[in-house]
């Protein structure tokens, strides 16, 4: 069970944390550059994989191609329809040698994208050209995050199934560096503010353009110094924040404006996959009763293997 759900201490890694997110930005905007709009910004997102995270395929002007952290080999590879590859491998570089690195394999294979060189979402937006300082990488601990990402991808597609209405996929975003999925009432929802650094207020708007409660992993960072699995939604229905949720570890963030589990809950409980799904399930009925959902025609039974819905 440890080395299904490794240790994943903060502090140990931000450095290689910190790199790795402005690597998986590049890549990310990327898919961005080439890709038509979807809602809520879901034609930007990266996707677990057997061996890491990647694009889908993505398809422009003739070619097809995808993008993929290998974390057991250590290499970014790009693999193209036609049958094609470049690698580039993953090791301690600044951001401005991936990010040309990266350009120059694109190019040899004529995808030649044009992407917007500031990170997204962050506070401190060095241009990936320029980044010289951002420049760790430690394997050990990439492949411990990519193998939690595993195991909370498998929890969070089974959650689900257990949704009729509008969900999004299970899937990665690089502005925030998070693993997410998300439900959606089908109500509109009230404007977003906006104001997050580095990120069109239309961008934000858009993303929250219905009502919805989100959950996700996140590594750590900022006000929260420790790995967690965070709940939230959006609006924040009255009463929100003082709902009883499970398990008794986890609580309210009033800085971070969500339900926060840590990690080390999980992973050190007899039974974590349990513990999970109690705070995924938890979270989101205190939204969903408290907004007055329509839960009985949005929900049905968690999936089965090979069993088809029923339907009468």
């Amino acid at each position: 069970m440890t080395d299904a759900w490794p240790e994943l201490p903060y502090p140990a890694w931000k450095e290689t944390c910190a790199t790795l997110q402005l690597w998986t930005q590049i890549v990310g905007k990327v898919r961005l550059a080439l890709t038509p709009w979807l809602n809520h910004s879901w034609h930007v997102t990266l996707r677990v994989t057997a061996r890491g995270l990647g694009t889908p395929l993505i398809s422009r002007s003739g070619h097809d191609f995808q993008i993929e952290f290998d974390f057991l080999d250590h290499v970014l590879w790009i693999r193209t329809a036609e049958g094609h590859t470049r690698q580039l491998m993953l090791r301690p570089m600044p951001v401005a040698e991936f990010y040309g690195e990266l350009l120059h394999c694109s190019n040899q294979l004529g995808i030649a994208p044009q992407i917007d060189k500031i990170p997204n979402e962050l506070p401190e937006a060095i241009p990936f050209d320029e980044d010289t300082m951002h420049c760790a990488y430690d394997k050990e601990y990439a492949q411990r995050f990519w193998r939690v990402l595993l195991r909370a991808h498998e929890v969070f597609a089974y959650f689900r199934t257990g949704f009729l209405g509008k969900a999004s996929p299970v899937h990665f975003f690089w502005g925030s560096f998070d693993l997410a999925v998300t439900r959606f009432s089908g109500r509109r929802a009230p404007l977003h503010p906006g104001g997050v650094p580095h990120l069109p207020d239309a961008v934000v708007r858009e993303a929250y353009s219905h009502e919805c409660s989100s959950a996700g992993f996140w590594p750590g960072g900022g006000p929260i110094e420790y790995a967690a699995f965070y709940s939230y939604a959006y609006p924040a229905p009255e009463g929100f924040a003082a709902a009883r949720v499970k398990p008794a570890d986890a609580f309210f963030s009033s800085e971070l404006g969500e339900f926060v589990l840590p990690y080390d809950t999980v992973r050190t409980a007899s039974d974590p996959k349990q513990v999970l799904m109690d705070f995924l399930q938890s979270t989101y009925a205190a939204a969903a009763d408290l907004a007055r959902w329509d839960r009985a025609s949005l929900e049905c039974e968690f999936g089965r293997l090979g069993v088809p819905r029923r339907v009468e």
